[in-house]
């Protein structure tokens, strides 16, 4: 019975809120609240965000809609609403702010042509892939990875948006293999991988729209581009840690922001740190 109060004080009441300027000034906030009241207000961009834990209750167009933990809230530019907390377990959630320029922009990548990318009035979504797009985008943005990969988890999170929430559900064209753009993107991130590469640059080399090109570059080398690319960091890297090259110079060497991401990322994809990665070391005969 004394559950969610022990959830509530492990809670803090905290947020934070920046600006991504490689994603059209993108506006993100994460959020844990367990008194906080939000006046009426509108928004000038788009809000989506997924809640975490707890519950937050918002009014809207007239009625009140209750947001669970694992529900979407989604609103269109200008429209008045409220938010608080609902329940006794706090409300914890995770929130992208992004203007009209860029969804029109990540619409018409999308459609291959200019797209209404307004979405349904319903508020509140209960729909699992959404949620772990968005989580799996907070996560990107939120450890400032790669442009390359945080351009990418945008980008399929809005398609997934646009052919399932949209008030004119976009179709995407079935897909064309490319085996030459997919040949020019290999060699451009084999020649350029410690440069913070953007997805919308790569696809320039290539010729293809940038949504086409991450998801035929998936179906042909089974990974993404950003993972492709974070790839050929780590194996880079290896090399020059068992030569006995510093662990943060290698980090800036291979294109890592620093050394903890190098680390994290190293670990998840080796199973040992690169302080564990010893140099190579000549036999010794006795």
């Amino acid at each position: 019975m004394n559950k969610p109060r022990d959830e509530r004080q492990r809670l803090r009441e905290t947020a934070s809120f920046w600006r991504d300027t490689d994603l059209g000034d993108l506006e993100v906030l994460h959020a844990s609240y367990l008194t906080h009241a939000f006046a009426p207000h509108r928004h000038a961009s788009f809000a989506l965000s997924v809640i975490d834990q707890g519950a937050g209750a918002l009014w809207y167009r007239g009625a009140t809609h209750l947001a669970p933990a694992g529900s979407q809230v989604w609103l269109n530019p200008d429209e008045i609403h409220t938010g608080q907390v609902a329940g006794t377990q706090g409300w914890v959630y995770r929130a992208i702010y992004p203007g009209t320029e860029l969804v029109a922009e990540l619409a018409a990548t999308i459609a291959g042509r200019s797209w209404r990318a307004y979405f349904s009035p319903t508020p509140i979504l209960f729909d699992q892939t959404l949620a772990d797009l968005l989580r799996r985008l907070q996560t990107a943005l939120a450890e400032n990875r790669p442009l390359l990969e945080r351009e990418s988890w945008l980008l399929h999170t809005y398609a997934y948006l646009l052919t399932r929430h949209a008030e004119r559900p976009l179709t995407i064209p079935p897909l064309r293999t490319e085996p030459r753009a997919i040949r020019v993107a290999r060699e451009y991130l084999e020649a350029h991988f410690p440069q913070n590469i953007s997805l919308t640059h790569l696809a320039g080399v290539t010729g293809l729209s940038p949504f086409h090109l991450a998801r035929t570059f998936h179906q042909v080398m089974g990974l993404p581009p950003h993972a492709y690319l974070n790839q050929l960091r780590l194996e880079h890297a290896k090399r020059l840690l068992l030569a006995g090259h510093p662990i943060a110079t290698v980090a800036y060497t291979v294109g890592f922001a620093d050394q903890s991401h190098l680390t994290r990322q190293f670990k998840r994809v080796y199973g040992v740190t690169p302080g564990q990665v010893l140099p190579h070391r000549k036999n010794r005969q006795d």
